[in-house]
This record gives structure tokens, sequence and C-alpha cells, in this order.
């Protein structure tokens, strides 16, 4: 815990603040959990010269996909019988260019939910001043910077929350072979494989991780990168330190590298089906189809391996035409020393035989992938009902 003072915006008659509560606590679960373990208590106090005290917790809120999670903001006004009809909050997603994608809005009980957020993003609603929303079935995409602004007339303030997701980090590059990606097309390579580009906080943390890849890859702000845990020569000479590398910001449609890749836990299961015989790519589609699953992606295998804890040393077909098997416990019949996901490469889709990892999705899921948000839904506007206040409005505010 921490003592922050934050100084208010003045603005004739009424001064103003908004303050963002960060903290890993914040994640929760619906709707078993929907109350317990995500409040945090705030002290606001104003002292004999009218400053405002924030007691809080710093941190980054933290979920994975598919989970749920509060992006908490509060807000203090000054006097605190201003007319909370008039105060308008805006949410607002912010990349690394700058640019800034609409999330949601509200002003008094009239909201608002933008693009592909509608149905997944609530206020929630806990009381005076809370200006905090809830995501549910957090994608890949929702990774990164979010903006709360509160507005009252002329006056407003606003604060930012990272949001953050639990993953893994691997590098990726086409049956063309390395070097062949410029930016647009690694991130069409990583988005095939149920991934997005890293970002470089991803790729550092997994360098902390034991990441070791002696490619370039590109990352999500346009920069390429690549980490080295053991120097040596082939890498960037064996005397430098041990880090990750970076060749700045390249050229994204005339420059081609490989591409670092971000996944998260599945909405699935990945599984090696059980055969009698290997077969080729053709048949170990059909093969899955027939399982009612489909052949899995490089992505959804990493993931497997990094929270299933899939562990099979047995070669099999992946949806780009690569070889790949997760290993969790290192043996020496089964590829090296170090736990991971082993690559073979891109052999020939018709006459080379292995065996196949399958992906199923989950019952409760559509057919893109995602939860149902249906019972989620229902719970927040049951709690919504309890309180009074109003559930989304479609009118444009």
């Amino acid at each position: 815990m921490f003592l922050k003072q934050l100084r208010p915006l003045a603005f004739g008659k009424m001064s103003f603040v908004v303050f963002i509560l960060t903290s890993a606590l914040s994640v929760f679960s619906l709707p078993a959990d929907i109350d317990k373990g995500r409040r945090k208590v705030v002290h606001v106090l104003e002292d004999d010269t009218g400053a405002v005290i924030v007691q809080t917790a710093p941190g980054k809120v933290v979920t994975h996909r598919g989970g749920s999670i509060t992006l908490p903001c509060r807000f203090h006004h000054e006097p605190e019988n201003s007319d909370p009809a008039r105060v308008r909050i805006k949410w607002t997603k912010v990349t690394d260019a700058l640019q800034f994608e609409d999330v949601f809005v509200a002003l008094g009980r009239e909201q608002r939910v933008f693009g592909s957020y509608r149905g997944r993003v609530f206020l929630e609603q806990a009381g005076p001043g809370d200006a905090s929303v809830i995501i549910q079935n957090v994608t890949l995409e929702d990774y990164g910077r979010f903006e709360c602004e509160v507005t009252n007339d002329m006056e407003d303030d606003t604060g930012f929350v990272n949001l953050d997701l639990e993953g893994v980090v691997f590098p990726y590059y086409p049956r063309e072979g390395r070097y062949k990606l410029n930016y647009h097309q690694g991130e069409d390579a990583c988005k095939q494989q149920d991934a997005i580009l890293a970002s470089h906080s991803q790729l550092h943390k997994a360098w902390l991780e034991g990441l070791d890849w002696c490619n370039a890859g590109w990352l999500e702000d346009g920069s390429v990168q690549y980490p080295i845990s053991h120097p040596r020569d082939q890498c960037g000479r064996k005397d430098t330190p041990a880090g990750v590398r970076n060749y700045g910001y390249r050229h994204k449609e005339d420059e081609r590298y490989d591409a670092f890749c971000f996944t998260s836990k599945l909405n699935g299961k990945v599984y090696f089906l059980k055969r009698f015989k290997k077969v080729n790519y053709v048949e170990a589609m059909k093969a899955c189809i027939r399982d009612a699953s489909a052949v899995a992606k490089v992505g959804q295998l990493f993931a497997a391996w990094k929270f299933q804890l899939l562990d099979r040393c047995e070669a099999g077909w992946l949806e780009d035409g690569s070889i790949r098997y997760p290993i969790v416990n290192p043996r020496s019949r089964c590829g090296g020393s170090q736990p991971g996901v082993r690559h073979l490469g891109f052999p020939d889709k018709k006459f080379r035989l292995y065996g196949v990892y399958c992906f199923r999705k989950n019952k409760d899921e559509t057919a893109d992938g995602t939860e149902t948000t249906k019972s989620l839904a229902n719970s927040l506007t049951k709690r919504k009902s309890s309180n009074g206040s109003a559930t989304n409005a479609t009118r444009a505010i």
C-alpha cells in the first residue's frame, strides 16, 4: 500500500480528480464469485488545504483470454453534491501509435458500447464515484492500455490502466523460410496461428523466463528484436551481455523478418490423436474432423504446453503444415534438455507421415471459440437491477 497525493484540477467553482486503482486482485470470475474478492477499500480524505489523498495498491490488472476483468477507475467531486446525471464516463483503448479506439461511454443512465466490445463491457456501478468497467470474455486484442476519462460540463480528468494477459510468446516463421515476413504479413501469420504479435514487455518477460532465439522478429509496435539468454558468436557476438537485442523500428512494408507471437489460455483442449498408423497432412485433417475437432494451430499447441502442461514425445501435424511436439519434462530421447515445443520443420504434406495434434472447442462456446456471455450478462443485469440502475441503452451519447 502507498499514499499518493493528487492535485485536483480547478475550473471555476469546482475542482475534479480521477484516479485509477490498479491491482491484480481486481480479477474475478462470474457468476459464482461475482461479489467475492474483487473489492478494494479506498479512502478518499480531504485535508485542511482541500487536497485529495488517495490510498490504494499499485500494479496492473491481469487475466487470461476468456476471463473477466474489472478495469478500475474512481473519481471524486468537489463539492460532493455534484449532479451525477451530468457526469460523462468514457473508456478508450490506446495503441502504441497513440491512436484511440472507443470502448464505452456513459452519460447518467445512458450507456453505449462500441465495436468488438459490444455485449462484453459493462459499467460496474459499485457506488458513487465508481467509473470502473467490467470486460467479459477477454480476447488477445484486449491486451494493452486503456484510458478512463470523466467529464462534468467543462471539467475533465483522465487516468490509465494496463490490462495484461497470462500467456506465452513463441517465434514463428512460415513454410517459405526465415526472414520472409514484412510487418503486416507477420501480423497476419500470428493471427492465423491463434495469436497476436507480441509486445516488447511480453518478449522481455519471456526472455526472463529463459526464451533464447537467434533470429530477429517483428513486435506489435513495429520494432524488430530477439531474446538471447546464452550469448554466442553467431547471435551477436559471444562477449556481449544477454538480453533482448533491438534492431529498432523498421520499414513495415519493405523489410522482412520472422515474427514473435503471443497467445493465452485456450477456450478448448489440444490433444494428440491416437491412431494405429501415421498419416499425411490431408489424412490428418480428416482424422481430426472425424473426431469432432480441427487440426491444432501453432499458437494453440504452445498454449496447451503452457497451460495444459501438455507433454507428448510424438511428432504431429499442425494446421500450418509444420511438425511439432510439446515437452514439459525433458528427457534424452525427446529432443534436448530444455522444456519447450520442438519444431521439426515443414515436410512434404503428401508423402511424409506423422501423427496429428487436434483442437476441440469447449461445448459452451460459440462457433468462433469465444465463451457464451448470456449467463454472465444475466448476472450483471440482476445485480444492476437490484441497485436500481439502468442496463445498457443503444442511444448514442
